[in-house]
């Protein structure tokens, strides 16, 4: 262990300060530990607290003999069970555990004392730095939880980011035994309210009531005392509760005190080094402190408990580092591993925050959707915890879709859909991919073997990149365009291709400008710089350059919108003469078109400027002459920027309303994309990151959309598709390294639901025997493990 550290000490007795300190005891018995807790000897607030099955595992790694004492106490469940509108729906193999949170303390408290840490009750810290001199401490842990006054000190280094979540909460307890973690809704005259219910001892079961802010303040319960709002509770879920009472812990807290508004917080860094009695002595975060996950995904004392397994695991593995080096690796890696379960329990947060979103749906889909809130659940993850369910609901939803329920069901993503009179045989879509290979707009052989490997390859809509109605609408001298007879003579050759060969799959156009985002190099060159030579004259909604290094564009006049607007027009018609079932207008990404949505590219003073509504006025109008010459019985969709990402941009509050003013134009399906329309956005990056922007839009606007965005797997589409997230997803660059990957993903579900090209019939087989193998395999790798 590391012989520069000698004194530890944690400021704050809760979950994350207990176990670093006994595990930092159990591995090196001569370190000096100590820690200082406000609260009295075994003495703790609070019902119970939930851990998974696999953080239960990292416990019994971590310090055998206190995931014992942990385990013991613990009351198990596999099942989930989900109240809606009269109906249960229930599930199984969920694996969660239930404690009280002053047993868990005292089991933590109880170990301590036997290693030898030393335990300072009744004293409230404040002043660290007087503490940590006091002490000589070489490290000092601040686990003082979510209102952490060390945190709050070093504030200029930590940067906490504490962002209010929308719904009001109460903790409370009930002597009604719940033998499954229980998830029950009531909709009000005003909102719906939904209790989060799970027991964690023999006799007591946590019941958390939860309902948006304007929900609580509408039924006047910001006005109520404290047994007032328990007694509406109690009437509100008393179907749910058998006639036991809600019990508060909370007595010294008055009137609506006990309602409180979740604080998700997140701190740039960890580590502050502070000069203390002469030496640099590190303080570190951890816990609330440092970061807050929902209660919903239940893990605040999961985060806590594995910061300490990480920060002890760290000094294990380099005995030789000094303290400052270990923290940095610590830092490195736990931040990645919060980073992901924040972003899962803002999901969740989020869906709770909107459940009358979700509440158009019917339960069998409402329970899936609220079980797969956090996308950390996938389809294929309930199907390993219970199958029975899962094949059940596949069925269901093979109904809803007009296929006939079958013995083994078809996977979500491969679902028919139709769109006005298209027929799609799944749900999966080639994603537009610039090629940078036009000559002169015109595609070539390359763009014919680009998309006729696509189409044969099981996908149900191939799409053509942006292509442009006018020559400087093109991003670069190799994009299409879509103006004259040769380039659609070309376009023409491909899709009958892709008809004749593609086993049903459908092709679609998307037709977009540049705007101020054109004139730019070639994608493997230098992306969005302008070209060294030859450069074009740009147009955009107002004279706002993409970047210092880019041209300025001119603002549209009036003669300039209508001029591009029959541009739009005459492309619409090529497109519909050369055959194409599905045609999308980009109206995304910083374009043209989106240049007039954003409000950071958009400062225009006329009718076109300012409001949301004038900023769409355009871009609709472009739309709406498409639609009057595109064939009716076509499907029609929309690419929007759903977040800026950007101070000052378009919100996903935004998306919904600019997706309602396509949808009354006569809109089919919104492709929800987001970013690029400004070089200050800052994404934040993940699996399925877009989802939840369609997910927003479908719902709250009752119209089809696209999902597009770091989605890669057969289990991702159908997730999404299962949630009703998004009916279609758009996938980009698995397309790229695979053209035949809707084919490869449904042989690892083994499933023969699709229908294979007569080329890859012989491959099909030979691609089953290969997974059946590797199946194999992998469980021998498990029995020798």
């Amino acid at each position: 262990m590391n012989t520069s550290l000698q004194r530890i000490l944690c400021i704050g007795g809760g979950p994350a300060g207990l176990y670093f300190a006994l595990l930092m005891k159990q591995r090196q018995p001569s370190l000096q530990v100590t820690v200082v807790e406000r609260n009295r000897p075994f003495d703790t607030f609070g019902w119970g607290v939930v851990l998974s099955d696999q953080t239960l595992g990292n416990l019994r790694q971590a310090d055998a003999a206190t995931a014992k004492e942990i385990g013991d106490a613990f009351n198990h469940w596999d099942d989930i069970e989900v109240f809606y509108k009269g109906r249960s729906v229930r599930s199984t193999g969920h694996g969660f555990c239930g404690i009280g949170r002053k047993r868990l303390l005292n089991v933590l408290q109880a170990r301590c004392q036997q290693l030898g840490v030393d335990l300072v009750f009744e004293t409230d810290v404040t002043d660290d730095q007087a503490l940590a001199a006091q002490y000589n401490a070489d490290l000092v842990i601040a686990s003082d939880g979510l209102n952490s006054r060390v945190r709050t000190r070093y504030q200029d280094t930590f940067q906490p980011d504490i962002d209010t979540r929308q719904c009001r909460f109460v903790w409370l307890g009930t002597k009604k035994k719940f033998d499954a973690f229980t998830f029950a809704f009531v909709e009000t005259e005003h909102g719906w309210f939904q209790a989060h219910a799970y027991q964690f001892d023999a006799d007591t079961s946590t019941f958390i009531v939860e309902t948006p802010e304007a929900v609580w303040q509408a039924h006047g319960i910001d006005q109520m005392e404290q047994t007032e709002a328990i007694a509406f509770c109690e009437k509100l879920f008393a179907p749910y509760l058998d006639g036991h009472p809600l019990i508060s812990n909370a007595a010294h807290l008055r009137g609506s005190a006990i309602w409180i508004r979740f604080p998700r917080v997140i701190c740039n860094t960890w580590v502050h080094t502070q000069d203390i009695a002469g030496k640099p002595t590190p303080i570190v975060l951890m816990g609330d402190a440092a970061h807050t996950a929902h209660f919903s995904i239940g893990s605040g004392t999961k985060l806590a408990l594995e910061d300490a397994i990480d920060l002890a695991v760290e000094f294990e593995r380099h005995p030789e580092a000094d303290v400052a080096t270990v923290l940095q690796a610590y830092e490195a890696r736990r931040s990645v591993e919060v980073l992901k379960i924040q972003n899962a329990a803002r999901n969740s947060t989020e869906w709770f925050e909107h459940v009358d979103r979700y509440t158009g749906m019917e339960i069998e889909q409402f329970a899936y959707s609220l079980l797969t809130r956090s996308q950390r659940i996938s389809h294929e993850n309930l199907r390993l915890r219970d199958a029975k369910w899962l094949e059940g609901y596949e069925n269901w939803l093979a109904q809803k879709a007009g296929t006939q329920a079958a013995k083994h069901p078809t996977p979500p993503m491969l679902l028919p859909l139709k769109v006005r009179s298209v027929e799609l045989k799944n749900r999966i879509v080639v994603s537009p991919m610039a090629q940078y290979k036009a000559v002169d707009g015109v595609v070539g052989d390359w763009h014919f073997m680009h998309l006729g490997a696509r189409a044969a390859g099981g996908a149900a809509l191939v799409m053509v990149e942006m292509t442009s109605p006018a020559p400087e609408g093109r991003i670069t001298p190799g994009c299409p365009g879509l103006w004259n007879d040769e380039q659609q003579a070309a376009f023409a050759r491909i899709v009958r291709f892709a008809h004749a060969n593609g086993d049903g799959a459908k092709i679609g156009i998307q037709l977009g400008h540049s705007g101020p985002k054109g004139s730019t190099q070639l994608g493997w060159d230098d992306i969005d710089e302008p070209l060294p030579s030859g450069n074009w004259p740009l147009l955009s909604a107002s004279a706002v350059a993409y970047g210092a290094q880019n041209q300025v564009p001119r603002a549209m006049t009036r003669a300039d919108m209508d001029a591009m607007t029959a541009a739009f027009v005459e492309s619409t018609k090529r497109a519909a003469a050369a055959g194409f079932d599905w045609l999308e207008l980009h109206c995304a990404h910083g374009y043209l078109l989106s240049a007039f949505i954003c409000p950071l590219t958009n400062q225009r003073t006329d009718d076109y400027g300012g409001s949301l509504e004038n900023r769409c006025r355009y871009p609709l109008e472009v739309f709406k002459a498409m639609r009057a010459v595109w064939p009716a019985d076509k499907p029609f969709s929309v690419r929007i920027s759903a977040h800026d990402w950007a101070p000052g941009g378009n919100t996903p509050d935004d998306a919904v309303a600019i997706a309602r003013l396509f949808k009354a134009a006569g809109c089919d399906v919104i492709d929800v994309s987001s970013g690029q329309t400004t070089r200050q956005a800052k994404p934040v990056y993940g699996r399925m990151y877009q989802t939840p922007f369609a997910d927003r839009v479908r719902n709250e606007v009752d119209i089809l959309t696209m999902a597009v965005g770091a989605i890669s797997e057969a289990d991702h589409a159908n997730s999404i598709v299962a949630a009703g997230r998004a009916d279609l997803c758009a996938v980009a660059r698995p397309h790229l390294a695979n053209p035949a990957w809707t084919l490869h993903e449904a042989a690892k579900l083994q499933t023969r639901a699709i229908q294979w090209p007569a080329p890859y019939l012989s491959g099909r087989d030979q691609l089953y025997r290969e997974i059946a193998r590797q199946q194999a395999m992998n469980a021998k790798g498990s029995a020798d493990a």
